[in-house]
């Protein structure tokens, strides 16, 4: 098919002037703008292919809900070994070219990356299990903190907030053993699946739930205790970037929230800065918070006429005892 353009019917050549557009994009490339990675051309980690192996690992943890529904006791482990046996060998290779990416020598030796990601995919199926016995707490925190779940297979097949969780969990284990690029791939396919944006370096212990879960983000450095509850809009982010003399951000500097046990912030509020959110806290809607509170603090909005200032009470935490049949 043709596809030169027309003028008033009649073909047209048209040069649009490609070699010389093509020659000044060589020289944004190759000089004034250069972009490229350590001035080499990379086999980067590829998202369609972690696409994939989020959804193999999701069929090891959890066969039935992201599997096959049809499998029984006489044949769920061998799906869970094809699964893991397919699904390991992407995350090897995406690993490899996660770390050809961070290497700071042009022509490090093949066989030394191989190795070196051959190790940590190993080490990474090796924690498959404890990742499994973490998301069944988170599992229970769901169940728990929402009166609208009726069963864990709900919260597996429809909250956003318990995928963003598992692609985490996932992902920090990834990040933790060295594939720093893979893992936030990883975390930004959550980001653009569940609009819940959780950096794979962030620390975040047991029975954590997001409810709802839009426009969740949790900065890097963030520390997150055990029985933490956040709803839809919640910022964990930094208050500044430190600087070094020449004006250079410090990469890595710990500049988000720490956010002790059994603490519950409510939608929309942002917490900024290395600041503490006390054991059992309350943190109300829409806070703008850049302070820290102690521990049993209850942090709302002032009423009436006081609404620019904020109203920092103690209370006491309750446990919910109910179980969810996982």
């Amino acid at each position: 098919m043709d596809l030169s353009p027309t003028r008033n019917g009649d073909a047209a050549q048209t040069s649009w002037n490609i070699e010389q557009v093509v020659a000044e994009l060589r020289r944004s490339r190759e000089v004034a703008h250069n972009v490229r990675h350590q001035g080499r051309i990379r086999e980067w980690p590829s998202r369609k292919a972690l696409v994939g192996v989020l959804e193999g690992l999701g069929a090891v943890l959890f066969p039935t809900h992201y599997g096959r529904s049809d499998l029984s006791e006489t044949n769920i482990d061998s799906f869970v070994s094809y699964q893991l046996n397919q699904t390991l060998s992407v995350v090897q290779d995406q690993v490899r070219r996660g770390l050809l990416f961070d290497s700071e020598q042009d022509g490090e030796e093949d066989a030394c990356v191989n190795r070196a990601a051959v190790e940590i995919t190993t080490k990474f199926a090796s924690r498959l299990p404890a990742i499994r016995a973490l998301l069944f707490t988170d599992l229970q925190a769901a169940y728990q903190g929402d009166p609208a779940a009726t069963s864990a297979s709900e919260i597996l097949l429809c909250y956003p907030g318990m995928t963003a969780i598992i692609y985490y969990r996932l992902a920090h284990a990834l990040y933790e053993l060295g594939a720093h690029l893979p893992a936030r791939l990883i975390s930004e396919i959550a980001h653009s699946t569940t609009g819940i944006d959780i950096h794979p370096a962030a620390q975040i212990g047991g029975h954590f739930f997001i409810d709802h879960g839009t426009g969740v983000v949790i900065g890097e450095t963030t520390i997150i205790g055990e029985r933490v509850r956040l709803y839809q809009a919640v910022t964990l982010g930094a208050k500044r970037f430190p600087e070094d003399a020449n004006g250079i951000l410090i990469k890595g500097a710990a500049r988000h929230p720490i956010v002790e046990d059994d603490v519950v912030i409510y939608a929309g509020a942002t917490i900024l800065g290395r600041i503490t959110i006390g054991k059992g806290s309350t943190i109300g809607g829409n806070i703008w918070l850049t302070q820290s509170v102690p521990p049993g603090s209850n942090v709302l909005q002032a009423q009436m006429r006081q609404i620019n200032t904020l109203t920092i009470e103690p209370k006491q935490m309750s446990q919910a005892v109910c179980q969810p049949s996982i």
